[in-house]
């Protein structure tokens, strides 16, 4: 009866994490003798508008679903000029109707979502222009590079400078 009971709870747990709308993803890579790990939930497009639509402009947002995206660094890094000391750090993003989109590094990683993002808790704010392309991404996906870090969905792509 036991094994029974274990092989069930085994079932649920596995059923309930694939039915999950957004995942939990992992990108893992090396920068220089860095290793970085950016968690995040990956949501899809599923027809829908994000940019203006879903992911409103001028709203800060976490850069995924569920709980907050983080960017994990192993050794100190610079992002545009910026020291970063190693670390765990929250991930989130101002999308703009036009011009430069602000990308976010918080000291604060485990909060859920944007509800409670504070200023005061940034380590960096950097304003980076996103390049718009034909192809949509259907899954939001984050991809460790050769000197930064990739950030995909829809038809939006950044790229996030890291030394």
């Amino acid at each position: 009866m036991k094994k029974l009971k274990l092989l069930f709870l085994c079932f649920s747990v596995t059923a309930i994490s694939f039915a999950q709308e957004s995942p939990r993803k992992q990108a893992t890579g090396k920068i220089g003798n860095t290793n970085i790990t950016v968690d995040y939930g990956s949501p899809k497009v599923k027809g829908r508008t994000i940019w203006g639509g879903l992911e409103k402009y001028n709203k800060v947002w976490r850069a995924g679903a569920n709980e907050n995206t983080t960017f994990s660094f192993d050794a100190d890094v610079s992002i545009n000029g910026t020291k970063v000391p190693k670390g765990k750090y929250g991930f989130f993003m101002i999308p703009k109707e036009n011009g430069d989109w602000v990308i976010i590094l918080s000291k604060t990683n485990n909060a859920w979502g944007a509800f409670s993002y504070k200023q005061s808790e940034d380590l960096l704010r950097l304003h980076l222009s996103p390049e718009f392309v034909n192809e949509n991404q259907e899954e939001l996906m984050f991809k460790i590079k050769d000197k930064g870090i990739k950030f995909a969905w829809e038809k939006v792509r950044i790229f996030i400078p890291v030394n």
